[in-house]
């Protein structure tokens, strides 16, 4: 089974994601994004894209490599990544199901306040790429093609990933860390994205 976490920058995915798969018996977390970094550092300037998603490699080889994942792979795939355009969904989501892959999907919502609030957690102000593509991201969100939507403003990110778990139809693993242990857990994650 493949998780997808949708979401505008700042929504709360990667952290929902890594805390997901602390609570799985056996999960990876697989973030597209990671490829798409190494091909925007590797393409002549004259031929670089604003976005890396524009770049049919990178949808091409993300739904091959998560294909090969979820034939071979014997536990859930994790897939934190902010997708809004309805034609690389299907070329990604839409093709995974066609080729009988189970994905689960998720668009965490939140209000633009409670984004910006989260966006300056992670350093990032007003004139970061993230914040700039907040209000056209979360207009995009909000189309029945991104549903199932979890309106993330009023619950914590135990409350979350207790939601996607149960929508999933997953048993989750108890959470013994103390209240520290989380909260250094969750730093981590939140200080390995800055980028």
């Amino acid at each position: 089974m493949l998780i997808w976490i949708n979401g505008t920058f700042g929504s709360g995915k990667t952290s929902t994601a890594y805390e997901l798969k602390r609570r799985l018996k056996q999960a990876c977390v697989y973030d597209p994004e990671r490829f798409g970094f190494a091909l925007m550092k590797n393409v002549p300037k004259e031929l670089a894209k604003s976005d890396f998603q524009d770049y049919p490699l990178w949808r091409e080889a993300n739904r091959a490599l998560l294909k090969e994942l979820a034939h071979n792979y014997n536990g859930i795939i994790i897939i934190p990544m902010t997708l809004t355009n309805k034609a690389y969904f299907e070329e990604i989501i839409g093709n995974l199901r066609d080729d009988g892959i189970e994905v689960k999907h998720f668009t965490l919502m939140a209000s633009k306040d409670t984004v910006a609030k989260r966006l300056r957690k992670r350093f990032e102000g007003r004139k970061s790429w993230a914040y700039q593509q907040m209000k056209e991201r979360m207009r995009e969100l909000e189309g029945n093609m991104f549903a199932t939507h979890l309106d993330t403003d009023n619950l914590s990110i135990d409350d979350v990933v207790e939601t996607v778990a149960k929508r999933s139809g997953i048993s989750l693993l108890p959470d013994k860390r103390s209240r520290l242990r989380k909260n250094l857990d969750r730093l981590k994650i939140i200080l390995q994205e800055i980028r």
